[in-house]
């Protein structure tokens, strides 16, 4: 909407039933199945429509490779090497715990 200041827009949306609030935060992570992806120095709004809760985030985008913190605990456990080895085996293994346990132990 082209042309309508902060507030105005804000009225609007409060008379459409759309309520915003601004999060204070430092960093937000998002987990999924291949890696994580952390942003850094994030302006995040919750945005509230219907009873549903909407984020929206901005900020400097990088993405986590690193295996999940459970995974080279387990690997560590199992074959009893430093946290850096666990961590790069696991790496080159894909995240195949039992592949990097299987090498690890040879």
């Amino acid at each position: 909407m082209h042309g309508l200041d902060p507030k105005q827009m804000t009225r609007m949306m409060q008379q459409m039933g759309i309520q915003t609030k601004e999060v204070n935060s430092n960093k937000v992570v998002i987990e999924t199945d291949e890696n994580n992806i952390i942003i850094e120095n994030p302006s995040v709004t919750i945005i509230t429509m219907k009873g549903q809760d909407m984020f929206q985030i901005t900020g400097n985008v990088k993405n986590d490779d690193s295996p999940p913190e459970d995974d080279i605990k387990m690997v560590m456990d199992q074959t009893n090497v430093s946290r850096e080895q666990a961590e790069q085996k696991l790496k080159e293994c894909d995240g195949d715990i039992a592949e990097a346990i299987t090498q690890l132990s040879e």
